[in-house]
């Protein structure tokens, strides 16, 4: 990036040449999210893809009657609207603000255009592909073999490498909804790590003390999810 022209927050955009990012930046759009706010309904035709600054996004599959699991997250690292660029041209889970905050908005077409060129954002974006399905398979092994308290202390971590605070405004009934358990397992998880001085939690905040000790209790998918972003993302840059 030449110094006269500012580094995106977004670590995707970031990475792109110059010349590249030159010719896509009058068309982005800079957009602030609120919280709770839907961008992506299952079934629904994307025409806008999203490249997160400080706002954290969630992929959450809906079941038909009505429950919700989350079942990845998306901060600065990434973007959202991946089916655009493998052609399926729809999402099948719900895209819902998280943690509110800024982002950059494309229009579907012009990412297409941008990528079959056949440059740096088409292999940035293919190997963000490979990390994300990664993502998601360790993922829902987890649900499978951890404890309630293994994967709350693994999704905590997660949310603090998206928005890099470790102030954390989430509600006991949306991390029940993204973990898809009961608020009480909630509840009694967040207890045991506040208890160790772990975290410290009052109504919809959750603050981060002992970031070590809470690697420490969270399973091994968030290190092996964090360690293959870093060996297709940060490696290739």
């Amino acid at each position: 990036m030449s110094e006269n022209l500012s580094v995106p927050t977004n670590q995707l955009l970031s990475a792109l040449p110059l010349e590249e990012y030159q010719r896509i930046l009058p068309h982005l759009e800079d957009i602030s999210f609120p919280l709770g706010k839907v961008l992506y309904e299952p079934g629904k035709s994307i025409t806008e893809v999203y490249f997160p600054n400080e706002a954290m996004l969630s992929l959450v599959s809906v079941m038909t009657d009505g429950s919700t699991t989350e079942v990845g997250l998306v901060g600065n690292e990434g973007m959202i609207g991946l089916p655009v660029i493998l052609g399926g041209g729809y999402s099948i889970s719900q895209v819902i603000v998280q943690v509110q905050g800024t982002a950059k908005k494309l229009s579907a077409e012009l990412l297409k255009r941008e990528f079959f060129r056949g440059g740096k954002l088409q292999k940035l974006l293919l190997l963000y592909t490979q990390a994300r399905l990664s993502q998601i398979s360790l993922i829902a092994a987890c649900k499978s073999h951890h404890t309630v308290e293994q994967r709350f202390a693994r999704w905590l971590l997660t949310v603090n490498d998206c928005i890099t605070k470790d102030e954390l405004p989430l509600t006991q009934k949306f991390i029940s909804q993204m973990l898809g358990v009961r608020r009480a397992s909630v509840t009694e998880a967040a207890l045991v790590l506040q208890k160790l001085k772990i975290i410290s939690y009052n109504r919809g905040h959750i603050k981060i003390i002992e970031r070590k000790k809470l690697e420490e209790t969270a399973c091994e998918c968030y290190s092996s999810i964090k360690q293959e972003f870093t060996r297709l993302l940060e490696n290739n840059q």
